[in-house]
């Protein structure tokens, strides 16, 4: 929240069983942060399946911090 006060784009990652959570903690705190789900659960992946992970959230990541007015 702090940042998004001051301008700064953000928001954060979390695996899909965290989207209810996020929902309702969004709600609490009155503020809708940005975010980007990924697949559950995340300690026992492998380090390819967390590249594959990874990769496959690429854009979505990005496009949390950059604005329109950067491209």
């Amino acid at each position: 929240m702090d940042l998004d006060r001051r301008g700064i784009p953000g928001g954060f990652i979390a695996s899909e069983e965290f989207r209810e959570a996020a929902t309702a903690q969004a709600k609490s705190l009155g503020f809708d942060a940005s975010r980007v789900f990924v697949g559950h659960p995340i300690q026992d992946r492998t380090d390819a399946e967390m590249r594959t992970l990874a990769e496959a959230a690429y854009l979505q990541v990005v496009a949390l911090v950059v604005t329109e007015a950067v491209l």
